[in-house]
């Protein structure tokens, strides 16, 4: 690989879990926001909300992004020019959180380079709710991923990814045969158990249906993990639809 200050922030990536007590500086949180604007974007959909109330934020972070899709913005600049929203919600949704999710990796990268910490966290979008109510939320705006961050008092490694020729697929599709996803499971599984990252963490998902447990700390590794929220998590989207409609986006298929 090529070698240089970017490729290697990029390359140390890990998520912070833990903060020290020292609060960033004004001028920090507005630089990482505005690296944040300077992300690629479809409509610009991306707005953001911070929270630097400590002792409620995940981790007990110094600053907590949420990230939004924010169609609300959009529908009054159209207004002041005579238009009415007339994309279907899945387009203004796709397009909307590709401009968010753009927008909150910028603001990881830029918060890396000055010392900071981040930590993403998917469960915003199943607590709408409450953030809509905390922050006093027009209708069409929609929390996609939070980012809690600081300075670290943790220095934890990177964790592992899929071997490159289970990622990079050049000119075709390949058929993932047996070795290839036997590979690709290793790698990831070796290299969480050696970093004895569940057992650190005190997890094991536990079984639903009435599956038998065969894993403790010495085998337990990513592959389960993510095999176990998968096949038992979320088998419905009755839920996340309820979310976006209470937020003013419909999704099945009828025009707004």
């Amino acid at each position: 690989m090529i070698d240089n200050p970017v490729i290697r922030a990029l390359m140390a990536h890990r998520s912070i879990r833990s903060y020290t007590d020292a609060l960033p500086s004004d001028e920090v949180v507005t630089t990482i926001v505005r690296a944040g604007q300077q992300a690629a974007f479809a409509y610009q959909l991306g707005s953001v909300l911070l929270s630097r109330k400590r002792e409620r934020n995940p981790f007990h972070a110094p600053l907590l992004f949420t990230i939004c899709v924010d169609a609300h913005r959009i529908e009054l600049i159209m207004e002041r020019r005579g238009w009415k929203l007339a994309s279907n919600d899945l387009h203004v949704l796709l397009f909307g959180t590709e401009d968010a999710i753009m927008m909150a990796q910028n603001m990881v990268v830029a918060a890396e380079s000055l010392g900071l910490g981040t930590c993403y966290l998917g469960s915003a979008q199943y607590r709408t709710k409450a953030i809509a109510e905390e922050y006093n939320l027009p209708k069409r705006v929609f929390p996609v991923v939070a980012l809690a961050a600081g300075y670290p008092a943790e220095n934890p490694p990177p964790r592992p990814r899929y071997p490159l020729e289970f990622t990079l697929f050049e000119d075709h599709y390949p058929e993932l045969d047996e070795a290839k996803v036997t590979q690709a499971m290793q790698a990831m599984d070796e290299g969480y158990l050696a970093q004895d990252y569940y057992r650190r963490s005190n997890v094991i998902l536990p079984l639903e249906e009435g599956r038998k447990e065969n894993f403790t700390f010495d085998n337990y590794s990513w592959t389960e993990h993510i095999s176990r929220k998968l096949g038992q998590w979320s088998l419905s989207a009755d839920e996340l639809l309820k979310q976006l409609a209470a937020r003013g986006f419909n999704l099945p298929g009828q025009s707004r």
